[in-house]
């Protein structure tokens, strides 16, 4: 009862076939699946590594650009204020002196006295002058005398030439007589006229207005005429000067000599006056640099019509000195310093420049560089050592110190 006939075993045949080629089909479905998983595994793990293998080479030619901070030099100022010492001297100043021998017989005015132009300021007794002008004034007389005696003598011969009643020799020689009397009487009176002027010289005047700032003598000094070289000894009766307008004389270097012209301001600082400052006017300078200090001498003159000022003052001259070629400021860490010469890194395109620079004046923590510079440039802040010129750099932007922005 359970055994299957042969009828049925054919007919059971087909079905197990069937069924063993569709357990065939799914094995292989599953073999492709694994085969496409474990290549997906593959594939992730290759396209991973060559991901980081390019990661890795980006970030390591990052590396090799070392990063730099950057700033821009900052144009200088278009005048330049200095300030240089001056000395202050009265517009006009003039020793007094004698130009008669004498004693001083007196004086009227002291020191700090303000005398006007044609006052009396002393006077010299001279003796030997007045003596000297009293036998001029005699001699005059005797050689008028003479002359009229010898007019008188002419004009009688030449009137007896006429009707031929003397020599034509006697009448020449009384015409002789009377031009001879005539040049002592010339004479004499040129003499008595140059004692009246040494006379006048015993009284000295005021030349212009202004100040005694010296009385160099007193009563019964002896008082020598003469010029100064020819008496080393002779010394000037006073001193005045006139410190309505003052003169101050600068010597400017001469590195800002092209700079300074007439006409401009110039402001004074004295110690005397802090904190104030007094305004002048630069007039002429010398036009010429001297060969010893390489400066050029400057005037500016200060109105001074209350006397505030004292003439042999020192100031402080602050002058506005613009600036003949534009100039640029920078810190001074952007220097490198080589046997060349001084030098920064600018960044051009990416790369560096190492460019040769002027220095100017020092500041301290910033420079002025006159030459070598141009505006908009890149310059390397504390560049390194080994810096080339073409060496890939990244930039950063940082600022000036300072207010320098």
């Amino acid at each position: 009862m359970f055994g299957v006939s042969m009828q049925q075993k054919t007919e059971l045949e087909p079905l197990r076939a069937a069924g063993d080629e569709k357990k065939s089909h799914k094995g292989w479905i599953a073999v492709v699946i694994v085969l496409l998983l474990v290549a997906g595994v593959l594939t992730y793990g290759i396209v991973s590594r060559i991901r980081a293998k390019a990661a890795l080479s980006k970030e390591t030619a990052k590396t090799a650009v070392p990063p730099v901070s950057v700033v821009p030099p900052k144009p200088s100022t278009p005048a330049q204020d200095i300030i240089l010492p001056g000395n202050v001297e009265p517009f006009i100043a003039s020793p007094i002196y004698a130009q008669t021998t004498g004693y001083l017989k007196k004086w009227y005015f002291d020191i700090g006295a303000h005398v006007k132009k044609g006052q009396l300021l002393a006077v010299v007794d001279s003796p030997a002058v007045d003596q000297q002008y009293a036998q001029a004034r005699s001699n005059l007389s005797t050689a008028e005398a003479n002359l009229r005696l010898a007019e008188i003598t002419k004009n009688r011969y030449l009137g007896l030439l006429k009707t031929h009643a003397v020599a034509q020799q006697d009448a020449d020689n009384a015409v002789g007589t009377y031009n001879a009397n005539k040049a002592i009487v010339d004479a004499n009176r040129a003499n008595v006229q140059q004692f009246q002027v040494l006379k006048e010289f015993e009284r000295v005047y005021a030349p212009f207005d202004g100040v005694i700032t010296a009385r160099n003598t007193d009563i019964g000094d002896l008082i020598t005429s003469g010029s100064t070289a020819a008496n080393n000894s002779r010394t000037d009766l006073f001193h005045i000067s006139q410190p309505g307008k003052l003169r101050v004389y600068v010597n400017v270097p001469e590195e800002y000599s092209r700079g300074v012209k007439p006409g401009m301001t110039a402001q004074l600082a004295l110690a005397e006056f802090p904190g104030r400052q007094f305004q002048g006017v630069l007039v002429r300078t010398a036009e010429a640099i001297n060969m010893t200090t390489r400066t050029l001498l400057i005037e500016v003159q200060v109105d001074n019509p209350t006397n505030t000022l004292l003439t042999g003052s020192y100031a402080e001259v602050h002058l506005k000195v613009p600036d003949s070629n534009p100039t640029f400021v920078i810190p001074v860490n952007t220097l490198i310093f080589r046997a060349q010469g001084l030098h920064v890194g600018v960044v051009k395109d990416g790369k560096a420049v190492v460019t040769p620079v002027t220095a100017g004046r020092d500041f301290g923590n910033t420079i002025e560089i006159v030459h070598g510079l141009n505006a908009g440039d890149q310059i390397i802040v504390n560049p390194s050592d080994s810096l080339v010129t073409g060496q890939a750099v990244q930039t950063v932007q940082a600022s000036l110190p300072g207010d320098l922005k």
